[in-house]
Order: structure tokens, then C-alpha cells, then sequence
């Protein structure tokens, strides 16, 4: 948990230094963060379904547009976002926890948040765009 917090709090911090974030930074921090939480655990689902490993994790379809695009976000949201930005919002924001958060533990200039951030977009979208190249030459 120690590292859970210590991004958090590194990424409160620098998302409450910004003068343009004001007013929007707990919005930021709570879909940045859980949105990269919920990428990676869908990569290790993906990870673990190439494996051959099912793991009983639900996946909430939603087919209230039509099959659209707008589904699978929904879908994605329910079933992998959303739990995230529950999770999240109890540990760090209800009843302003992040305040005692930022006195315990130590800000690294936004570096530990960036690079927790930056990875987990950089290896999902480097395993989709792998997968991609994989599943084309089998094709053809």
C-alpha cells in the first residue's frame, strides 16, 4: 500500500501546484490514475487469457446503443473504471484522507506519478500494438 499512496500522493501534489488545474485537480488525479489502474489490469487479463488462464473476473456487457462504440465504453467503464474510482475515492478522498496522505509520505516532482502513468499507458498500448502485428501475420 505504501507505493499505492506514495503515487497518489506525488500526483496530488503536482496536480495542486499547477495554477490552471484549479479546481478541476481531484477530477484529474481520480480519472488519470484509475483510468491507468483500469489499463492495467486489463492488460493482465489479457496477459493471463493468452496464457490460457480464465479468470473469473466479470465483464459487464452493455448493449443499450446499438453495439456502438458508446457500448464498449460503457461496458468498459462498468466493468473496469468504475470499480477503480470507487476503490480509489474511499482510500484517498472520503473525508479528505489525501490531506494526511500528503503529511506522511514524500513528493518526488511529480516523477513517481508520471512515470507510473506514462508506463501503464506505454505497455498497454505496446501489447495492443504487438498483438495487432501478431494477429496480422498469422493472417496473411
Amino acid at each position: 500500500m505504501s507505493l499505492y499512496y506514495k503515487i497518489w500522493v506525488d500526483g496530488i501534489v503536482k496536480l495542486r501546484s499547477r495554477p490552471q488545474n484549479a479546481g478541476l485537480w481531484k477530477f484529474f488525479a481520480m480519472t488519470f490514475t484509475s483510468m491507468a489502474m483500469a489499463l492495467n489490469l486489463v492488460f493482465i487479463l489479457f496477459i493471463l487469457s493468452d496464457l490460457g488462464i480464465t479468470t473469473g473476473i466479470l465483464k459487464i456487457s452493455v448493449n443499450l446503443f446499438l453495439g456502438t462504440r458508446l457500448d464498449a465504453f460503457v461496458s468498459f467503464f462498468i466493468s473496469y473504471l468504475l470499480p477503480f474510482l470507487l476503490i480509489n475515492y474511499f482510500l484517498i478522498f472520503y473525508k479528505e484522507k489525501y490531506k494526511k496522505l500528503i503529511n506522511r509520505y514524500p513528493y518526488y516532482g511529480g516523477k513517481l506519478y508520471m512515470r507510473y502513468f506514462v508506463s501503464s499507458m506505454g505497455v498497454f498500448l505496446a501489447y495492443i500494438f504487438i498483438a495487432i502485428l501478431v494477429a496480422k501475420r498469422s493472417i496473411g
